[in-house]
């Protein structure tokens, strides 16, 4: 099992001394049979009066901090180490009666899996839905599988990656319009793809190890994804950035319906609107040989 470093620094800076709000963080990756923590540290300078953790509700992690006093730069620092145990989710079995698409859910997991089927965005003239039947089959029956690695790499190959520092996410029809985003744009894009087809997906936050030689994209910052819900498979990760069906080189932090319940960092500050001189956001995912 490969063992993988992240180093997060998010350093916010003024031009003179502010006061600084509550600020939620969620730095620390979620553990599972695919990836458990070794070690995790967190230091915020200036140091917090307060700072406390809980679960929300859909299981993540979240540090919440609280501060006195005033400073010029707030910075959040944030190292852990994990075992990665890359899954091929090409590989994994499905329920014989989710072998081929359509298929529905059991009864008994609809409540659960309802509002993750749920559309978030207006589509009135069902285009994802259109822009989705292009990738069934028209000489057969389409397997699961093809279906969610021809969706996946449908993305990849047919809509450009576009770094964009605002905040927020496109809207899919935007998206499907301009055929470009980001990462966090592509994987809504997905999801409502995937929900126009009946499907439960729901939205990852985390981190991509991007080395010189694979050519992955979303490197040097947090990433974005998905997970679909496939019987017998369970929650299926999608990168439709890289055209990843699994969970390689993906570090899972935070998992939600949508993704305005899983910001990595937010919080509020006080002081005049010419006081704020930005921020700045390093990422660094690095593998770490044994015994290092």
């Amino acid at each position: 099992m490969p063992i993988l470093g992240v180093h997060h620094v998010t350093t916010y800076r003024y031009r003179q001394p502010v006061a600084f709000g509550e600020h939620r963080m969620m730095f620390r990756p979620r553990e599972g049979h695919d990836q458990r923590l070794i070690e995790a540290k967190l230091e915020i300078t200036p140091e917090p009066s307060e700072i406390r953790w809980l679960h929300d509700v859909f299981g993540n992690s979240v540090a919440i901090a609280c501060f006195s006093g005033r400073a010029c730069e707030l910075r959040f620092d944030s190292s852990v180490r994990l075992d990665h145990l890359p899954v091929n989710s090409l590989d994994y079995p499905i329920e014989h009666g989710a072998e081929i698409y359509p298929f529905s859910y059991d009864v008994e997991d609809i409540p659960d899996l309802a509002r993750s089927i749920e559309r978030q965005y207006a589509d009135p003239d069902h285009e994802l839905e259109r822009w989705a039947r292009q990738f069934l089959r028209r000489d057969g029956p389409t397997g699961t599988r093809d279906l969610l690695a021809r969706l996946t790499h449908g993305v990849r190959q047919r809509f450009a990656y576009i770094a964009r520092s605002e905040k927020g996410v496109q809207e899919p029809l935007l998206t499907l319009h301009l055929g470009s985003g980001t990462c966090r744009d592509f994987a809504v894009f997905l999801i409502e793809v995937l929900r126009s087809l009946g499907l439960a997906a729901r939205f990852v936050s985390g981190y991509i190890y991007a080395s010189e030689q694979d050519g992955r994209i979303g490197g040097g910052a947090t990433h974005a994804w998905l997970r679909v819900y496939v019987p017998g498979a369970g929650w299926v990760e999608l990168d439709p950035t890289n055209g990843i069906i699994g969970n390689r080189d993906l570090i899972r932090v935070a998992v939600a319906r949508d993704h305005r319940q899983i910001v990595p960092l937010h919080g509020t500050w006080t002081g005049f609107p010419s006081d704020n001189l930005g921020m700045t956001v390093d990422v660094s995912v690095t593998a770490i040989e044994p015994g290092s």
